[in-house]
């Protein structure tokens, strides 16, 4: 855990590959950020779960509200009589056009594919769609986006069962943003942009339930997730905020930064030695970045397109190493026979994780280079052999194969499969099953063609499927059979 200081600002990436419990570390960071306040009522319980959200953070949590009651379908009318939007509403001093701020907010963030909204000024992030009878629902894939709600919902509503308890029940308020970069990730969305908003009282059109009528539009500068934590830092020089960021590496920092890339060095934040302040690019606003703003990140060191990364953010930022740790990996055990040794026995009936992760990654880092090392989380929950079965087919293979191009070579040595017969190798070449199937035929074919005819068309295709590095793996691990269903297939590759 990185120290809390009260002056000097903090940049800091982890990095690693895959698996390595970067993420995990950001979310034990966030709990230094996080304050555990008392309340008086349910009244100001609720002020300040809506204080800092926007309206469609609150539509999103009306949603997650819903969903805990198991109802998963709502309509605009629920939405608006629910006591987190009229709350939110009392907050804004709004009393008219409630209706058309719900319509507002679902409709600009569906998704462009929706079947059943038509919309124009769609946001670039979809959390809402509408089935055929006019009820709207969270998008699957907008769950993980709606982490940090969920967790402040959850302890929204402990604190009301716990109300009548205690008079000072503890909530949290939290110091800390947190964002996940991605490829569409922009300027827009971390420090300003122009976006749309609901137009003026008075200037909306009227919306039916089926939502067919579109609300008119205005275009207005809003502030991003990274202006928005500098502004709540600087009115509160006391405390630390920070900005939490996962997958760094995702977007186009210089991009997304823009001329925030020099104002978040330690030296020249607001009230330090070399201090420097900006013109926002849209709203012309003068900045600088509060000294008391700390910034973690992630980065994922198998991306590809790290290189001119590194370079903008090396002298920015401390960089610290997240390897594998084995170490933190359980060792399986299984029934085995009764009549063997203690010592037997103990060998015979466990998996021990920590040197299966340790010996393939020291043959990855020979084959692929270190870049490649599988993480330990990818074993973390493993109790058991068949979910060790279901991890190596469906994770962890297809991720090798992928860095090793597909190689059936560079796959074999890392599962120690050269020297094992085909029944008991976990990647099997696929060229060698389709020869010995070509063989097979061809003896079987009639005297009618001459043997290089025979050939021909077979010598083509076998060429294409060498083009393609083929692999195949064991149909016996997939279906937890034959030598796969033995633990010391799975030793060997200590």
């Amino acid at each position: 855990m990185p120290e809390m200081s009260i002056h000097e600002p903090t940049n800091i990436i982890y990095t690693g590959v895959a698996g390595t419990g970067k993420t995990y570390q950001l979310l034990q960071i966030a709990q230094q950020y996080t304050d555990y306040l008392p309340r008086a009522n349910d009244a100001d319980l609720l002020a300040q779960l809506l204080q800092t959200l926007s309206w469609r953070d609150v539509v999103c949590l009306i949603f997650l509200d819903f969903h805990s009651e198991k109802q998963d379908l709502i309509k605009v009318p629920e939405i608006v009589n629910h006591e987190f939007f009229v709350a939110k509403a009392a907050q804004n001093a709004r009393e008219k056009n409630l209706s058309n701020t719900a319509w507002s907010v679902l409709q600009m963030h569906s998704p462009s594919s929706s079947k059943t909204v038509t919309y124009k000024n769609r946001a670039s992030q979809a959390y809402f769609d509408k089935d055929h009878s006019g009820a709207w629902y969270l998008l699957p894939e907008s769950m993980d986006l709606l982490s940090n709600l969920a967790q402040q919902l959850a302890e929204f509503q402990q604190a009301q069962r716990d109300n009548t308890a205690s008079q000072y029940q503890a909530f949290s308020e939290q110091r800390f943003s947190m964002v996940s970069f991605h490829q569409a990730y922009g300027y827009e969305e971390f420090v300003e942009g122009i976006r749309p908003v609901m137009a003026a009282s008075g200037h909306v059109s009227h919306r039916s339930e089926t939502g067919n009528s579109q609300a008119q539009m205005s275009y207005a500068i809003q502030d991003g997730a990274f202006l928005k934590l500098c502004q709540r830092a600087a009115r509160d020089p006391k405390r630390r905020y920070a900005m939490l960021i996962d997958e760094i590496n995702r977007a186009n920092v210089s991009r997304v930064f823009g001329e925030l890339l020099s104002l978040i060095e330690a030296d020249k934040r607001a009230g330090m030695a070399n201090a420097m302040s900006v013109n926002l690019a849209y709203s012309g606003r003068a900045f600088s970045v509060p000294a008391n703003v700390d910034i973690y990140a992630t980065m994922n060191t198998q991306d590809h397109s790290l290189a001119p990364l590194d370079m903008a953010l090396r002298r920015r930022f401390r960089f610290i190493d997240c390897p594998p740790k084995p170490e933190l990996l359980p060792i399986i055990t299984a029934v085995g026979n009764a009549k063997q040794s203690l010592e037997d026995r103990q060998t015979s009936e466990t998996i021990d994780l920590a040197k299966l992760l340790t010996g393939l990654n020291k043959r990855i880092t020979q084959a692929l280079g270190a870049e490649a090392q599988l993480g330990h989380a990818f074993l973390f929950n493993v109790q058991h052999l068949a979910q060790l079965q279901t991890v190596l087919a469906e994770q962890i293979i297809p991720q090798l194969a992928q860095a090793a191009g597909g190689q059936v070579a560079i796959l074999q040595y890392v599962f120690r499969d050269e020297p094992q017969p085909m029944k008991a190798q976990f990647i099997q070449d696929s060229q060698a099953q389709i020869s010995d199937h070509v063989y097979d035929e061809i003896n079987h074919q009639t005297n009618d063609m001459t043997t290089s005819q025979l050939f021909s068309g077979h010598n083509a295709f076998l060429g294409q499927s060498i083009n393609t590095g083929s692999y195949r793996i064991n149909a016996d691990l997939i279906e937890r059979t034959g030598e796969f269903a033995t633990l010391s297939v799975y030793q060997r590759l200590y």
